[in-house]
């Protein structure tokens, strides 16, 4: 994935041309990563309920409800 980054930093190569491309690729990255922290929180707050599923990933349900109460963006 670096790599295809780097080939759209290098497309608008004019120093006065803003290289609109790039900025949304790394938009549309940080946007993945958010939405995915969110959903995998909310799957953890439904494990917490189930102590064998728990055990099973190593951490206790506070723990669990813990990393669930964080916001998406942290």
């Amino acid at each position: 994935m670096p790599t295809l980054i780097m080939r759209m930093a290098r497309q608008g190569s004019q120093p006065h041309q803003k290289n609109w491309g790039f900025t949304v690729a790394l938009l549309w990255r940080e946007l993945r990563l958010l939405r995915a922290r969110q959903r995998s929180r909310r799957e953890l707050r439904a494990l917490a309920n189930d102590p064998h599923l728990l055990k099973d990933l190593g951490i206790t349900r506070w723990e669990a409800l813990e990393e669930a109460d964080k916001p998406f963006w942290q």
